[in-house]
């Protein structure tokens, strides 16, 4: 059986490699969990390119048929691996970057596409430095992204001070300062293929990744072509002249921009797949299965151009469910209140958390889009307040 091998791992993406016969070789870094039975090599650093080829040439693996990643940390190792190996798919390092480093990725985007100042922090750059260049409020960040994590919004010398600490201090490239938008956020997933872009959907947030790094519930919807038609044609236009500009390789990838009056505002793009449950509501929604898209990318494959359909029967959304604030919540509780496609909740206090607080998971429907929000709204409620939120819709 051919092997792909997976930097990070996934449980949708692991299913869709054994649909498509292949058998998965997993880089992880601990604790990530593999499936029983399962080859794997644990790294200590995701994102360094020479100990995951080491990793690989350790494993003496035949019949390697490409790479990918789950995640943003692998996307540069998975382009080093396959340029190493002789392998299909994205191989240049240098484009690779300009998707992983903000500053890069800001500095390189034509003058007219709209986006936040961007600049490295260097040692020694003190507040006020960063205030009188990017105004009284910035944001601190890592410049290779990774989410939320690490991510603050500064507004006083002591913030400055207090982010700081979260990184080594030992370069002049590991943290980047951009301007602070204070507007709402959408984001698209889609697929780039020849230089153009074959397939896209959007979705807002219910709160942002940051908000839920900091106790929030995450959440988020498919938005409806037909309500926002103006909007899509702006998130269109914008991912076209951004991924145009960076050089986009074939690939599935993710732009977050943000809704503000003068228009849409570019946030950043990854050439990846979709982070938490955003590949299982667009495959529910719009049939479209990103996972395999991505699985056909790494083995070199042309990716149907039949891809878009009509306006979908229903939309999806999902919420990662994390411990109420106060009180207890249970799976049944959370059954008995609202109506779910799929539901997952461990409320025993030994769960494992995930990203952003979670111990479970859920996905809901409906084919209102406005409703589907409300419904989204009150189940997140329920979920902070360990269920005393009073009574609830159905």
């Amino acid at each position: 059986m051919p092997t792909m091998i997976v930097i990070g791992y996934r449980d949708g993406l692991d299913e869709a490699l054994e649909r498509r016969g292949l058998e998965p070789f997993y880089i992880v870094q601990p604790p990530v969990r593999t499936p029983k039975g399962r080859g794997f090599r644990c790294v200590t650093d995701m994102e360094n390119a020479q100990e995951i080829l080491r990793a690989v040439l350790s494993a003496r693996l035949d019949d390697i048929a490409g790479v990918l990643t789950v995640h943003e940390m692998g996307v540069f190792g998975a382009a080093y691996l396959r340029q190493q190996l002789n392998l299909p798919g994205n191989t240049d390092s240098k484009t690779t970057l300009h998707f992983r480093d903000k500053c890069l990725q800001k500095s390189k985007l034509p003058p007219h596409i709209k986006r936040a100042r961007c600049r490295y922090i260097p040692r020694g750059t003190s507040f006020t430095d960063l205030a009188d260049e990017l105004g009284d409020v910035f944001v601190v960040k890592p410049a290779t992204g990774a989410g939320a994590l690490r991510t603050n919004i500064i507004r006083s010398p002591e913030d400055y001070e207090r982010a700081l600490k979260l990184f080594t201090g030992l370069s002049d490239v590991e943290i980047v300062a951009e301007s602070f938008i204070d507007a709402s956020e959408v984001y698209m997933d889609g697929i780039w293929q020849n230089g153009e872009l074959q397939w896209s959907s959007m979705s807002r947030n219910h709160i942002s990744p940051l908000s839920a790094v900091q106790g929030g519930v995450l959440a988020a919807h498919i938005l409806d072509r037909r309500r926002y038609e103006a909007l899509f044609q702006q998130a269109e236009t914008l991912a076209g002249q951004a991924l145009a500009s960076l050089d986009a390789p074939d690939c599935v990838f993710h732009l977050e921009a943000f809704t503000e009056d003068s228009g849409l505002t570019f946030g950043e793009c990854a050439i990846r797949l979709p982070g938490a449950l955003s590949p299982q509501v667009n495959k529910l929604t719009f049939g479209i299965d990103l996972f395999d898209v991505e699985i056909s990318l790494a083995l070199g494959e042309e990716v149907p151009r039949t891809l878009n359909g009509g306006a979908p029967e229903r939309f999806y959304g999902y919420i990662l469910l994390r411990r109420p604030k106060v009180g207890n919540v249970t799976q049944e509780d959370f059954e008995r209140n609202f109506r779910f496609d799929e539901i997952q909740y461990a409320s025993s206090p030994d769960a494992p958390v995930g990203p952003y607080g979670r111990v479970g998971q859920a996905i809901v429907s409906d084919p209102d889009e406005p409703k589907l929000q409300r419904t989204i709204e009150e189940i997140v409620r329920f979920n902070e307040a360990g269920g005393g939120c009073g009574p609830v819709r159905n």
